[in-house]
């Protein structure tokens, strides 16, 4: 990161000095002890099962230089005699606050991307596209929320040419204080669906939390929308700012147009057109018709950001995808989907759709629980299960609480040549599809993060037919 005096960061988070230490130059930020490093600043978090208050005397030890706190929990002769205490009212805030001030001496292109679903695979493309002329960061891993993008920002330096920041939300006001302290240039999302409306209520709710992403902007910023969402489609009716440039891409409508799309088992071409001229043939290597909609929003952002269709083309033939998204593994008998990330019912539909278009035998889908679905969520599982029926899924195995939903929905389709089954355990599925699995099958495993179903996943690259 880029040096900041002792000046600066007491101003930018609005603190007191407590404890002067001898040491005021830090080179990382730091909200864990386990990850500080010597001359690191530690900002000292509470969450509901810990508090970082109460381990400052052990950043000070590790080397922190500055402790950032909202509680003051030690004694100072416990403390090295480097290390300086700034007190604040809320440390939460001071972290996003010193991110804004920090990003504000970057002259940087920020992209920041939001949305129910897509929000990684997006991310992973539109870097894929802007890496083929520009030096790109790109947010790691599951950093997406008011902790997790500040310490993004803070890995950011005058190298880069542009960041793009992924956004994820549970309620109302939460994308503001990150879009705050990031001050996208261009804003992404990808579509509204039902994730989080345990707390957003309706989809206009949801709608409304993701806008907040604009909330920053000036007539000089860009909205980039998915505009086949029906939430979307008409996005300009719920802008609070009628100045916002806003571009639209989809199969269906848009600014930027998918034709003579191909579905490859692990990959997707297609044609783009604009305003019905032909710009650029594009092949992708992902598999999944909802990354034809992921891309052109990549497109759509390189084309903003001056890049032609030739070298955009080229830069996502070179994409570097998150693991554990429809990660495509062959064991020598059987195919895995690993797609554990996380889990919606827009993703587990995109997902059902990949398992379809392999071109191996039984195609066999392991589900859990989707997770903040609020009191939609037995007709979302109930509906998944339905979709997996419709799209010639052989085998449904369910495990988690919504397992009786998803048994009624899969068993709605009279048509359907498919079985059922329950399961309330890792090991106990596993040995079952030990004696049901042959050579050539597939099976896609996928719920929500908090499952841990990638362990179902690492049995299953062991299992021998």
């Amino acid at each position: 990161m880029e040096p900041l005096s002792l000046d600066e960061v007491v101003s930018s988070v609005h603190g007191e000095i407590v404890i002067r230490g001898n040491g005021e130059k830090f080179t990382e930020i730091n909200t864990d002890t386990r990850k500080i490093n010597p001359g690191s600043l530690f900002i000292a978090l509470k969450g509901e099962n810990f508090n970082g208050n109460n381990f400052v005397a052990a950043a000070s030890s590790k080397g922190a230089v500055i402790c950032i706190v909202d509680e003051i929990n030690f004694n100072k002769g416990d403390l090295n005699c480097n290390t300086t205490v700034i007190l604040v009212n809320n440390t939460r805030k001071a972290l996003l606050d010193l991110a804004k001030y920090y990003r504000s001496k970057l002259d940087i292109k920020v992209i920041g991307i939001t949305g129910s679903t897509g929000k990684t695979s997006t991310k992973d493309l539109t870097c894929a596209v802007l890496s083929e002329k520009y030096k790109v960061f790109k947010t790691q891993g599951n950093f997406n929320n008011e902790i997790g993008l500040p310490l993004m920002i803070f890995k950011l330096d005058k190298s880069y040419d542009a960041a793009i920041l992924e956004m994820g939300m549970s309620n109302f006001n939460e994308i503001h204080n990150m879009a705050e302290a990031a001050r996208p240039d261009i804003a992404v999302i990808t579509n509204i669906g039902i994730s989080h409306i345990e707390n957003l209520k309706t989809r206009q709710g949801i709608l409304n939390a993701k806008l907040e992403i604009t909330d920053f902007f000036n007539s000089d910023n860009t909205l980039i929308v998915n505009s086949d969402n029906d939430m979307l489609y008409n996005v300009e009716k719920s802008l609070k700012n009628n100045k916002i440039k806003v571009i639209k891409t989809g199969i269906s409508t848009g600014d930027f147009k998918a034709k003579d799309i191909v579905l490859g088992e692990n990959s997707i071409s297609f044609k783009v057109y604009a305003d019905k001229i032909f710009k650029g043939q594009f092949n992708v290597p992902v598999p999944g018709r909802h990354n034809v909609l992921n891309s052109l929003l990549a497109i759509a952002c390189g084309d903003l950001m001056n890049m032609t269709f030739q070298e955009m083309a080229k830069g996502i033939q070179s994409i570097q995808v998150t693991s554990m998204r429809l990660d495509i593994i062959k064991n020598g008998t059987i195919t895995i989907i690993n797609d554990t990330y996380n889990a919606s019912p827009d993703s587990v539909k995109a997902a059902v759709d990949v398992l379809k278009n392999m071109q191996t035998g039984r195609k066999v889908a392991i589900l859990g629980t989707m997770r903040e679905l609020g009191d939609e969520a037995y007709n979302a599982h109930m509906d998944c299960g339905r979709y997996a029926a419709e799209n010639g899924v052989d085998l449904l195995i369910a495990i988690g609480e919504f397992s009786e939903a998803y048994n009624k929905g899969f068993n709605s389709i009279i048509n359907t040549n498919g079985e059922f089954k329950e399961f309330n355990n890792f090991n106990d599925t596993i040995e079952y599809l030990k004696s049901y699995l042959k050579k050539e099958d597939c099976v896609l495993v996928k719920a929500s993060r908090a499952m841990k179903f990638e362990q179902i996943v690492d049995k299953l690259k062991h299992v021998t037919l």
